[in-house]
């Protein structure tokens, strides 16, 4: 089984809708957690919405830091996956075993105003997400090596822009 974090700053909404997807799709060959640098502490109630209108299961959602999976006896992570700016360019801890990270910047729908354009925004983040992800799990990860696996991140990412 392959370890996935999936990092954003707020950990509210991005990151949340990523590990949901990840460990759903992964149908048991990835085990996914999501994290901020500064946690907000809550999940947004639209990702969680979101969720639940696809029937993507997340039944301990919550707001954590990513200092919880570089502290002694964390899960070690296989692959990282930043999906906003600010988290991809700040200073990360240090992982233990070097995981392969790549970025795929997703806009951030928490913000959007009013309400129903909200929900719109969840769902454009859902789809693109959804949408590399399904890319992700498809691939023969157990055979791939961390230069192919950063090399088919990019490109998924780079497809799903196109």
């Amino acid at each position: 089984m392959k370890n996935i974090l999936v990092l954003c700053t707020g950990n509210s909404a991005r990151s949340i809708l990523g590990e949901a997807l990840f460990n759903h799709l992964g149908q048991g060959r990835i085990r996914a957690f999501s994290a901020g640098s500064q946690p907000s502490g809550k999940v947004n109630p639209v990702a969680l919405e979101t969720l639940e209108k696809h029937g993507v299961p997340l039944p301990e959602a919550r707001s954590k830091s990513w200092d919880e999976f570089a502290a002694p006896g964390a899960p070690e992570i296989d692959y990282i996956f930043t999906v906003c700016a600010s988290a991809a360019g700040e200073a990360c801890p240090i992982w233990l075993g070097h995981p392969t990270t790549a970025h795929w910047g997703i806009d951030d729908p928490a913000h959007v105003e009013p309400l129903e354009a909200r929900r719109t925004a969840f769902e454009g983040a859902y789809r693109k997400l959804r949408q590399r992800i399904e890319a992700f799990v498809a691939l023969p990860l157990e055979t791939m090596n961390a230069a192919e696996v950063a090399a088919a991140a990019k490109r998924i990412q780079q497809e799903s822009e196109a």
